[in-house]
């Protein structure tokens, strides 16, 4: 099975270096800069005790010929519109698509340009960056992929693509409502988003101070609601799990849009906040607290931009 993953980054480079690393025909689909400090430094995978070095396949854009079996969609929101279109010429009658994105915004790109039928659900949950010299650093033991069908049911290619990848040391899991999958994380990235990105804090910052423990569960109630009013209620032990981790006390927890506006950098508030916020609209739920960490991110974006 000859295997595409689009993007190097974070998250497409480590779900895709494992399978390579197993001997898969994996090849990374990456922009010219990237693919010259790939192929000086190798693909190189550190942190919590892990240490893996690969020499991946490379190809940019221009060189990319198809069709591939499956394709690994891991960029960044801002980077969609191009990644899609450079990544047509891989995709062929029989290709899968799983993309690794947040939010839903990424799955109507890609099912309005090749259809539905190619494009499965896809949520990753893992906790990496990127460091000065391009390396991936894991900051959490947490690191697997869940996917399945966008209608559900059961599903002959998932389970190939399934037996493939954990067959490759991937931590990988079905679905059979893995819209609903995607709702819940999206309800999660953004409360934690939304709490330490407003707050310019980590979980411990916030909590440490008074009434700094209230918030993140009113941001997730917000978010909850947003996903119930859309018809994916989010479980008990979701909320629980989440109300435990933005109200631990001394937690260094932040989220990785967090650390994008520390460092100046553009953020995914459009696709992950603006989208949701549109949502919630349609859907006349109330969000004052999301209204105004997106308020926050957008004065953000548009000050990075206008230091281009």
């Amino acid at each position: 099975m000859r295997i595409l993953v689009v993007g190097a980054g974070a998250t497409g480079g480590y779900f895709g270096a494992l399978p390579a690393r197993a001997g898969l025909d994996v090849t990374f689909l990456v922009r010219p800069r990237r693919a010259a400090a790939l192929r000086e430094r190798g693909l190189r995978i550190t942190g919590l005790g892990t240490n893996i070095t690969i020499a991946p396949k490379l190809v940019t854009a221009d060189e990319l010929a198809g069709p591939y079996d499956l394709v690994l969609f891991s960029v960044k929101s801002t980077a969609l519109r191009q990644a899609i279109d450079d990544v047509a010429p891989a995709i062929g009658p029989e290709t899968a698509i799983v993309p690794f994105l947040n939010g839903l915004a990424h799955i109507d790109a890609l099912n309005a340009r090749f259809g539905t039928r190619p494009v499965l659900g896809g949520v990753a949950m893992i906790v990496t960056a990127l460091n000065d010299e391009g390396d991936i650093v894991r900051l959490a033991p947490m690191a697997n992929l869940t996917l399945g069908e966008q209608d559900g049911g059961p599903s002959a290619r998932v389970d190939a693509i399934h037996a493939l990848l954990d067959g490759a040391g991937v931590e990988v899991h079905t679905s059979k409502d893995i819209v609903a999958e995607m709702w819940h994380k999206w309800a999660f990235i953004t409360t934690v988003g939304a709490l330490t990105c407003l707050m310019r804090g980590t979980v411990g910052d916030v909590t440490a101070v008074p009434g700094g423990a209230a918030l993140g569960p009113a941001i997730l109630a917000e978010t909850a609601a947003v996903s119930a009013a859309a018809g994916y209620p989010v479980p008990a032990e979701k909320i629980a799990f989440t109300e435990e981790l933005v109200t631990r006390s001394g937690s260094p927890f932040a989220s990785s849009m967090y650390r994008d506006v520390v460092d100046g950098r553009p953020t995914e508030v459009e696709h992950l906040f603006g989208d949701l916020l549109d949502r919630a609209r349609a859907l006349s739920v109330e969000t004052p607290l999301l209204d105004l960490a997106t308020l926050h991110l957008r004065v953000h974006q548009h000050r990075t931009q206008a230091a281009k």
